[in-house]
């Protein structure tokens, strides 16, 4: 009976031969019979479960699609069109359709998972799949199959395993990425169906979400900048306002005593006091603003470097007899090792000499009385490897990743027992980043701190092309020539 009514919905082209008509029983029979069992359990399913999920409407979709499959191979009789139609349906999916156990085993996925993950359907199968989970994320995988095998809808974020192809006609293989992937699940069946809720069937839908969480990276990378140049700016202005109100108050106070003079009595030796404190307190000033300058002019690409012939050793000299009597007032021990030999190199002097400056100057700065502070320079290779090492106070290891951040000072700034804007070491990190050579910190807290300089022995600016135009605003602009002219005057 069952055969007649399938031969009854036989086209008439696939009744004659055998090998035809035993074809198409095959392609329709499954199908239709599962279709007609889904589509008959449909109504029971809404009479217990309610109003079906998206993910329920899909799967119960897809078990009543081949219907319209069996309809077209009976009404046409073509069967390479209805297999085609199938697998249409199958591969126009986006969505990865799976049905595994709890334990991750994979009993069915769709064709849709070798575009995904670059790898056949095959390999995927059982194990397949879980052994591409990240390493990482195979525990919140399995709990998510564990969960919905216990009835509990849930889904689950986790990396996998994509295979690219890459140069298969050299022979050259794949090369291997993660993606991230959603997983949707929920059980096959209720559990009260199953035999075991540990053999409870798992029905999942897995999407590409790759680009989402790139999207989410890229905004928590845009968060971090703004908090990071946030906290710069209120460390700025939070040392610039100590910085500059220190010198300036100096200034106007005691040029206020000096106008009093007559009120106030002041002698001629008590008169040249106080204006030898207001022209320390502007060359400090002074010294601030050329600091704020200059890395401006670094930061925006402006600063020149001019590169001719110098002695390295007699610079480095005189840098250090220009703080002999700072160190001296310190009680400390000023030590230098250079040796006659040191050949001439090819570089800016002036950046050579503010290198060494701010180096020598922020290890007297930081070492307490009756410590040491060694100024080393030697030859190694092609470079110029330039040693400030000093057993001071030392740096925390997780500022010591921070030091050369512009106007970023070791410790809290109400800890702080010495001046400073924090530029010295930025200006140095910049000017030997522009001569092509490279700086390293060695430190420890109570122990002190060791900087080392390779510059090389002959430097060739870049050539810059012409097309390089830097817009700066007229607001800085002018703040700068008002800056300027300020300093000419002094």
């Amino acid at each position: 009976m069952i055969r007649d009514g399938l031969d009854a919905l036989l086209h008439p082209s696939a009744r004659f031969d055998a090998l035809t008509r035993a074809r198409h029983h095959a392609f329709i029979a499954p199908r239709l019979l599962a279709s007609l069992t889904a589509l008959a359990a449909f109504p029971i399913y809404l009479a217990v479960r309610g109003v079906p999920t998206a993910l329920e409407a899909v799967i119960c979709g897809l078990l009543i699609a081949p219907i319209w499959l069996s309809w077209f191979l009976s009404r046409t009789g073509r069967y390479g069109g209805a297999e085609d139609r199938y697998r249409l349906l199958a591969m126009s999916m986006s969505d990865v359709i799976l049905c595994h156990h709890r334990n991750g085993a994979v009993q069915f996925i769709s064709p849709a998972a070798e575009a995904m993950l670059g790898a056949p359907v095959a390999q995927l199968l059982g194990h397949g799949l879980f052994d591409r989970v990240h390493v990482a994320d195979r525990p919140a995988y399995l709990t998510a199959l564990s969960e919905a095998a216990r009835g509990e809808a849930c889904s689950v974020e986790f990396r996998v395993r994509r295979d690219i192809a890459c140069g298969r006609e050299r022979g050259q293989g794949n090369s291997v990425d993660f993606i991230w992937v959603e997983m949707r699940c929920k059980p096959l069946e209720p559990v009260a169906e199953a035999a075991s809720p540990s053999q409870a069937g798992v029905v999942a839908v897995l999407r590409d979400v790759s680009e989402r969480k790139n999207q989410e990276q890229a905004l928590d990378l845009a968060r971090n900048a703004a908090e990071k140049a946030d906290a710069s700016r209120t460390r700025f202005l939070a040392t610039m306002s100590h910085e500059l109100r220190t010198p300036l108050n100096a200034i106007i106070g005691f040029s206020e005593m000096i106008i009093q003079e007559d009120a106030l009595m002041l002698d001629a030796a008590r008169r040249k006091e106080y204006a030898q404190l207001i022209n320390d307190s502007g060359q400090h000033l002074l010294s601030v603003v050329n600091g704020i300058l200059d890395m401006s002019k670094m930061e925006s690409g402006n600063f020149d470097i001019t590169p001719e012939p110098f002695p390295p050793r007699d610079a480095l000299l005189n840098c250090c007899n220009l703080l002999a009597l700072k160190a001296r007032d310190n009680a400390i021990d000023l030590v230098t090792r250079t040796p006659d030999n040191l050949p001439v190199m090819n570089g800016d002097p002036r950046a050579f000499r503010q290198i060494a400056l701010n180096l020598v100057s922020n290890a007297i700065k930081f070492t307490e009385r009756g410590g040491t502070v060694t100024v080393s320079a030697a030859v190694e290779g092609s470079r110029l490897v330039l040693r400030v090492a000093d057993n001071g106070v030392g740096i925390a290891a997780d500022d010591l990743k921070r030091i050369g951040d512009p106007f970023f000072q070791a410790g809290k700034t109400y800890e702080r027992r010495h001046e400073g804007t924090g530029l010295g070491l930025s200006i140095v990190k910049s000017l030997v980043a522009l001569h092509g050579g490279e700086m390293t910190m060695r430190s420890r807290i109570g122990e002190g701190t060791t900087v080392t300089v390779a510059l090389p022995l002959t430097f060739t600016p870049p050539v810059a092309p012409s097309s390089n135009v830097t817009t700066v605003s007229p607001l800085r602009t002018a703040i700068s020539d008002r800056i300027l002219q300020v300093k000419r005057s002094a």
